[in-house]
């Protein structure tokens, strides 16, 4: 796909990525190889039929193309966006060995778009259950958990705490990688299916965890939601952001567009971000488009950044300075933030993760002048309703604990997503919601 001159993008929000034109996405299709036994499909975490919505577009049949992609995944132009595909569906592409794997990703965008334009497909649905289930929380596994569990004939109520649904994906995800338009608009194929959405409602405030349990069943797909800090000395001072404050305020409250909208953000002149993943990629172009420059801080090597290649080769494009193999100690300032101290990092013994644990270098202290720091070193599971229940088992990190297929340990009551495994990419969400709502069809259809 063509992306746009960084000379005009980093002056707005408006999305990156050109997409394919229908000559380029059939030209592309060609190119599958349509595998007696696709290996793709197993990198799909949602089980999309890949070779065969493939097959529909090189033969021109885009409308029959979203009809096989909507069969398993409601979200299709978010996933064609924001999935890793290199290490998912296109990882396991047997082309990879000779040549790069078909662009799958690309192409699912690519019909998800047309449709959108040409008119939205929607799934068939199963005769009426009777059966309530309520879903708490509108990001990528609600959606995802309610759209399943109406296509199974069930009556869906989703609670979302927000003015706005789609939770990361509205206020996470930057609109130049994730137009919101295009969210919505998936939104609102998920409640044409019968699931009724209550906006502003915050579980265990707004309504009782007595009266959620009164559902015939419970999906928790809260997300994570509650950011970590660093421990600094100094991060009390004014600037001081966490990635999910800062993102936030600017994706879902326009902050950007201060005093337009009454939200503000320091637009900071100079920014550290410290972090590697792609939330730290996120903030630190957003910080860039707000007019910063931007010093993006990550304490191991550029080979062990986890954010996708795409975004570290966008961010780099747009003039993010990327210091490596080093760790902010301390925000420096006195009422005014001035800067913030880091630490050089050696690289060690290889941890679990098979990246080397880094530790300090003695003396080796140096500064980078800074009015704005953000801290973008992960999340965990949102804690205001899991809190209120304390009958669920939750692990040391307040993830709750499920099963395999996304039980908790109260009775009628499932999880998936960030809530249940920290965070983590938008399409695990969606495939554990997938495997809830079906475990959830089972347990009221024997019951």
């Amino acid at each position: 796909m063509h992306d746009r001159p960084v000379d005009q993008r980093i002056h707005d929000f408006a999305e990156v990525d050109g997409g394919y034109s229908p000559d380029e996405a059939m030209l592309e299709s060609a190119r599958c190889l349509q595998c007696k036994k696709p290996v793709c499909i197993r990198g799909c975490p949602v089980n999309i039929d890949i070779p065969a919505f493939i097959r529909e577009i090189a033969a021109g049949d885009f409308k029959k193309a979203a009809t096989i992609l909507k069969e398993q995944n409601m979200l299709p132009a978010i996933c064609g966006r924001v999935c890793p595909q290199e290490v998912q569906c296109e990882g396991e592409c047997i082309l990879k060995n000779k040549e790069r794997p078909i662009a799958i990703g690309s192409l699912e965008r690519f019909v998800a778009d047309w449709e959108r334009v040409h008119g939205m497909v929607l799934p068939h649905k199963k005769t009426p259950s009777g059966r309530r289930v309520a879903v708490v929380g509108a990001g990528p596994a609600g959606l995802t958990a309610a759209a399943e569990l109406a296509r199974l004939g069930h009556h869906v109520t989703l609670f979302e705490s927000l003015h706005a649904a789609g939770g990361v994906l509205m206020y996470g995800i930057p609109a130049f990688r994730l137009p919101k338009e295009i969210v919505k608009a998936e939104i609102e194929a998920v409640l044409s299916l019968g699931v009724d959405l209550k906006l502003n409602h915050l579980v265990g405030r707004s309504i009782t965890t007595k009266e959620l349990l009164n559902f015939d069943a419970v999906f928790l797909g809260t997300g994570a939601g509650l950011p970590y800090f660093m421990g600094l000395p100094g991060e009390n001072l004014p600037g001081v952001y966490s990635a999910n404050e800062f993102l936030t305020r600017v994706n879902l409250m326009h902050a950007d567009r201060f005093p337009v909208f009454d939200t503000p953000v320091k637009k900071g002149s100079r920014v550290v971000v410290a972090g590697g993943g792609n939330v730290a990629m996120d903030a630190a172009r957003v910080a860039r488009r707000l007019g910063g420059k931007v010093t993006l801080v990550y304490r191991r090597r550029e080979e062990d950044l986890p954010a996708r290649e795409a975004e570290v080769a966008r961010a780099k494009e747009e003039g993010i300075e990327f210091v490596m193999c080093a760790n902010p100690v301390q925000v420096l300032g006195d009422q005014v933030m001035t800067g913030v101290e880091c630490v050089r990092m050696n690289m060690c013994e290889l941890d679990s993760s098979g990246r080397p644990e880094p530790a300090p270098v003695s003396g080796s202290e140096f500064t980078i002048d800074a009015d704005v720091f953000i801290a973008a070193i992960g999340q965990g599971p949102n804690p205001l309703l899991i809190g209120e229940l304390p009958e669920l088992k939750r692990g040391k990190r307040g993830n709750v604990i499920v099963d395999e297929d996304c039980r908790t340990s109260l009775r009628k009551v499932y999880a998936g997503g960030d809530v249940a495994t920290g965070a983590a990419t938008v399409i695990l969400a969606m495939g554990a919601a997938k495997r809830a709502a079906h475990a959830m069809d089972r347990m009221l259809r024997d019951e």
